[in-house]
C-alpha cells in the first residue's frame, strides 16, 4: 500500500511500472531494455559514459551466460560505481546508497547498518555488494531475473513506519539521481535518523504540485536557526522548517543553485506564527513544515 496520492509523492512512476523481468524467449530489444533498467538501479539514475560501461558482463548477459542478479553483481563491483558511491562517499552514505541500489529499501535501524559496517571492516568492497545480492530478502523479492525496484515506500507487515519514512528521504522522485541530483551532496541522508530510530515528515520532492515540497535539510538549531521569542512569551511554540528560500518566481533566477544551503529552523511564539509565516513567503521561502515543541 502507498501512503498518500502517489503522483503528488513523486512515485507514481514507481507505482505504474510493473517488475522488468528476463524471460526465456526475451527478445535483443527487451535485453537491452533490461540492460538500462540495470543501469539505471544500480547506479541510482546517474548517468553513465559510453566509456564507463560494463561492455565484457554485458555480452555476458546478452548471451544468457549471466543472469540480472550476477549481471547486478559485476556492476556492483565496478569501478564506475566504486568511484561513485564508495571512493567519494562516507561510509554511511555508501551502505544507504547499497540498501537502495540493491534491496530498493532503506536500512532498518542501527544494528543492520552496523553489520555493513563490520563487513566492510573485515572483509571488504566487493564482500559489501555480495552481502545484499548472496541474501534471502534479495532472492525472495527479486530472484535471478528481476531487477530490483524500488520497494521501501511502500507499508508492509512487521515493519515499522520508520523505514517508510526514511525511503521518501531517499527516493526523490523518478528523475532525481543519487550522485549529484540529491541536496544533501554526498553526505548521510539518514545517519542520525536511523541511529535514533526517528521518522522523517514525508515531503513531496521539488516540482510537485504547487511549486512546493522542496527537500528539506535538518540542521541543527543554531547559527542557521532562529528563535524569535523570549522568556516572557506565552503560549506554545512551533518549529517552522523552511526551505527552497530563493527569488520570487518569474524573475529568471535559478530558485536552487544559489540558495541551496538556506534552509532554516525557526521556533515562534503561537501569538507570532502568522507575521513569520507571511515573513517566509515574502522572502521566496517553502514551509515543509509547522510542529509544536
Amino acid at each position: 500500500m502507498v501512503f498518500g496520492p502517489a503522483s503528488q509523492l513523486g512515485v507514481s512512476l514507481f507505482e505504474e511500472t510493473a517488475p522488468i523481468e528476463r524471460l526465456p524467449n526475451s527478445s535483443t530489444e527487451d535485453l537491452e531494455t533490461i540492460i538500462r533498467a540495470v543501469y539505471r538501479q544500480v547506479f541510482g539514475n546517474a548517468y553513465i559514459m559510453e566509456s564507463e560501461r560494463a561492455i565484457v558482463p554485458e555480452s555476458q548477459f546478452k548471451r544468457g551466460e549471466l543472469s540480472v542478479r550476477e549481471f547486478i553483481r559485476a556492476l556492483g563491483k565496478s569501478s564506475a560505481y566504486s568511484s561513485r558511491f564508495f571512493d567519494t562517499c562516507p561510509r554511511y552514505r555508501f551502505i544507504e546508497l547499497n540498501f537502495k541500489h540493491f534491496l530498493g529499501r532503506t536500512p532498518e535501524g542501527l544494528e543492520e547498518t552496523r553489520a555493513h559496517s563490520t563487513i566492510l571492516d573485515t572483509e571488504g568492497f566487493e564482500a559489501e555488494i555480495d552481502s545484499y545480492l548472496d541474501s534471502d530478502e534479495y532472492q525472495n523479492a527479486y530472484g535471478e531475473n528481476i531487477v530490483p525496484y524500488y520497494r521501501g515506500y511502500k507499508t508492509e507487515p512487521n515493519r515499522t513506519m520508520v523505514e517508510f519514512t526514511h525511503m521518501f528521504a531517499m527516493l526523490r522522485g523518478a528523475s532525481s539521481s543519487d550522485f549529484k541530483g540529491s541536496l544533501s551532496g554526498k553526505s548521510p541522508v539518514l545517519n542520525q535518523y536511523v541511529i535514533q530510530g526517528t521518522p522523517l515528515a514525508v515531503i513531496p520532492p521539488s516540482g510537485g504540485s504547487a511549486g512546493d515540497g522542496w527537500s528539506f535539510q535538518d540542521r541543527t538549531i543554531g547559527s542557521r536557526s532562529q528563535g524569535s521569542f523570549g522568556t516572557g512569551d506565552e503560549g506554545k511554540v512551533f518549529r517552522i522548517e523552511v526551505t527552497g528560500y530563493g527569488s520570487p518566481k518569474g524573475k529568471g533566477v535559478n530558485r536552487v543553485s544559489a540558495f541551496r544551503r538556506s534552509n532554516q529552523v525557526y521556533l515562534v511564539p503561537f501569538n507570532r506564527l502568522s507575521a513569520t509565516y507571511q515573513k517566509i513567503h515574502r522572502q521566496g521561502g517553502t514551509i515543509a513544515s509547522i510542529t509544536p515543541v
